[in-house]
């Protein structure tokens, strides 16, 4: 602290939080636990694909296009992120 090296602020931070932050309150009406549960897990994902460097929304479109015909097998490879699927 006192070599002056560390940010003044948190900024960064804080803008990476402030869409929980916003939509808390809106999520407190989910319907159910169930709903809750089912409206993380999206959330989860999209934030996965948003961290590595997918656009959430092209992601999901294409996620939901292959979905109904991929094998069991291969569902990990639905997944947003690029390092685990396979070709």
């Amino acid at each position: 602290v006192d070599s002056g090296t560390r940010p003044i602020d948190n900024n960064p931070v804080e803008n990476t939080i402030r869409p929980i932050a916003i939509g808390k309150k809106n999520w407190l009406f989910a319907g159910s636990a169930r709903a809750g549960r089912r409206a993380a897990a999206i959330q989860s994902l999209l934030g996965t694909a948003k961290l590595n460097g997918l656009d959430p929304l092209q992601w999901l479109a294409s996620t939901l296009e292959r979905l109904p015909t991929c094998p069991n097998s291969q569902i990990d490879s639905l997944l947003p992120l690029p390092n685990l699927q396979q070709n």
